[in-house]
């Protein structure tokens, strides 16, 4: 009897989204082979690889700030209170479609979609009601806004300071990212070089009058979420906020005065390892970019992040496997060392987030936190060869990105001739064909359906009509009731200083104390400055 052959093992074929061949097996050798020209470092100290804290969680763990806002100020005010009583440390303010894009809850525009998937804010006095009983020393506040932020930031500030607060000493973050709006969200109000122009006046504003705030949070996270690969991801957003910075820089400010409070928004689903490596090489590529700008403060060079669960990694089918989905989004944000965590709700897919469901984000958290041994040492996967060698890999391939696009006249122009937004919606069509035909493997969606007609277990959020007709009283009162005089005057202002090209903000800050309105401020701003009309790419 002749004795069996053994059985030849064929590894199948692994490619990551960012288009790296993945090896059966890694050694010292892959990483040695890998290697770029920073060092790993120690935690702590540039390039900061390994975490931008000596400590990292053992210290102090992550910030928890849910995306939470709808309806009005009342409503959101008591969603606020039901999160932080149950342990969130931080909040995540959502608008509603008319305050992104300037309008107020009276334009007829803005009909039936007043407070249905945000907050509406049309005054300071709705900023104040829905903060009230906060306390912003111990809760910061995240704004999630960009078209109209330069009017939020003045609210916010003016709120602050009517409470007594010393803005001096005010932490907090704005969105403000107006360049990721023309690729991924698309809440854009005015063309793209006075839009950059407008976060260059919160940024200087804010070095001079708010040091601690960070009053811009760049965000890869709506153009992964568009299409982009995580290389795409991180080189865009590194980009975009060397943008901001040549431009803060161009106005005189030194690199120390800002770039410090510059933070980041990143996005995670997909594989657990591609994502944990691309923000170790983000973080030291952030570091490079930021010392050859001249920076002296370690604290400048740091890669500041809110990164959690992406929505475009939920699906409607079986909405019950997001939470499944959800889960592991928050340990690959923990094992990347994110400042800040802000979970997707396994109902997302469907409608705003229920108590519910907010809730089981906030305890998959806090499970992590307290019970799975995050917080117990930095970097645990450090020293990995296959992560190691990743996040080599994933820091040539961000900086070729970078590299194609400067070459290519920066991303500012690739953004105002549509190129970005094209390379985005070609990939985003890819994703969704390669879904459709099982090339790409979804649990519920493509394998393993339940095709039973089984009901899904999700509650919708109601649109309240009652809420609509209560917020547009409260304008008409404050319209009614407040100096009209003093609106016009302070508004003309905030014109003057846009046609002059001075900084808007000083007047902005003036014009929501006297109680105009967002739609008014985002007005005169037009006047001047014009709309954004999308250039059409094929």
């Amino acid at each position: 009897m002749s004795a069996r052959k053994p059985r030849k093992l064929e590894a199948r074929p692994v490619v990551l989204e960012s288009g790296i061949e993945v090896k059966p097996v890694y050694t010292a050798q892959d990483v040695e082979h890998s290697a770029t020209d920073l060092p790993l470092g120690e935690p702590g100290e540039f390039p900061f690889t390994r975490g931008i804290h000596k400590l990292m969680y053992r210290a102090r763990p992550w910030t928890m700030r849910q995306y939470s806002g709808f309806g009005t100020a009342e409503d959101t005010n008591k969603r606020f209170h039901y999160l932080i009583e149950r342990g969130q440390t931080g909040l995540n303010v959502a608008f509603d479609l008319p305050s992104q894009i300037g309008l107020d809850s009276d334009d007829p525009m803005a009909a039936g979609e007043v407070g249905r998937v945000g907050m509406a804010v049309d005054t300071l006095a709705v900023m104040e009601t829905a903060f009230e009983g906060v306390d912003l020393d111990k809760i910061t506040v995240s704004l999630t806004i960009n078209g109209s932020a330069t009017t939020m930031i003045a609210m916010y500030a003016a709120m602050a300071r009517r409470r007594g607060y010393d803005l001096r000493a005010l932490r907090g973050t704005a969105q403000n990212d107006i360049l990721k709006e023309f690729v991924g969200r698309s809440t854009w109000i005015f063309p793209v070089e006075p839009s950059v122009r407008l976060v260059g006046d919160t940024i200087e504003y804010c070095a001079h009058n708010l040091p601690k705030y960070s009053p811009v949070s760049v965000c890869g996270y709506h153009i992964r979420e568009s299409g982009a690969s995580p290389v795409q991801e991180m080189a865009y957003a590194f980009l975009i906020a060397k943008a901001y910075t040549e431009h803060s820089l161009a106005r005189g400010l030194d690199i120390d005065q800002f770039a410090g409070r510059l933070s980041f928004n990143f996005d995670i689903h997909g594989n657990i390892f591609e994502q944990v490596a691309k923000f170790r090489a983000g973080r030291r590529l952030w570091a490079d970019i930021v010392k050859g700008y001249g920076a002296r403060n370690p604290k400048s060079m740091w890669l500041r992040m809110i990164a959690g669960g992406g929505g475009g990694g939920l699906t409607i089918e079986q909405p019950e496997n997001n939470i499944a989905r959800g889960a592991y989004y928050a340990l690959i944000s923990a094992l990347s060392g994110t400042q800040t965590m802000a979970l997707c709700s396994y109902d997302e897919a469907y409608t705003i987030p229920s108590e519910r469901a907010a809730r089981i984000s906030l305890r998959t958290m806090q499970i992590l936190m307290h019970e799975m041994g995050l917080t117990d040492t930095v970097d645990p996967l450090g020293g990995s060869y296959y992560v190691e060698t990743l996040t080599n890999q994933m820091e040539a391939r961000i900086r070729a990105v970078m590299d194609e696009v400067d070459a290519q006249g920066g991303i500012v122009k690739a953004i105002g001739e549509g190129a970005i937004q094209a390379q985005v919606a070609r990939q985003a069509y890819e994703l969704e064909k390669g879904i459709y035909d099982g090339t790409i493997k979804k649990v519920g969606v493509n394998i393993f359906r339940e095709d039973d007609g089984e009901e899904q277990d999700v509650s919708y959020h109601p649109f309240s009509e009652e809420d609509t007709r209560r917020q547009l009283a409260k304008l008409e009162r404050i319209r009614r009731e407040r100096d009209s005089a003093r609106v016009e005057s302070t508004l003309a202002a905030v014109a003057e200083a846009a046609s002059k090209g001075e900084n808007v903000m000083p007047a902005t800050v003036e014009a929501v104390q006297a109680m105009a309105t967002v739609g008014e401020i985002t007005g005169v701003l037009k006047s001047v400055f014009g709309e954004y009309r999308e250039p059409l790419t094929f």
